[in-house]
């Protein structure tokens, strides 16, 4: 089982997109995952991480969030 760690900015309004992101990752592999942390940032910050290793910042991706691709990278990283 692994645990992914959503880092998100407050100030910046990105509390929802997170939350969003935690729910889908818990649909969809909540058998698989210790958990979804989580863990409030700054700086316009949006990443998700899998046991440490960043598998998506928004700042490499125009500060967009695409849930889809998170899904496939957490995936990619399951030990099913």
């Amino acid at each position: 089982m692994v645990t992914v760690e959503i880092e998100y900015c407050v100030p910046c309004g990105l509390l929802d997109p997170a939350i969003e992101t935690q729910r889908a990752l818990l649909r969809s592999f909540g058998r698989d995952l210790e958990g979804v942390r989580l863990v409030t940032g700054h700086g316009g910050v949006f990443r998700v991480a899998v046991e440490g290793e960043t598998i998506w910042d928004a700042k490499d991706h125009d500060g967009r969030i695409d849930t889809d691709r998170i899904a496939d990278r957490v995936e990619d990283r399951l030990e099913v």
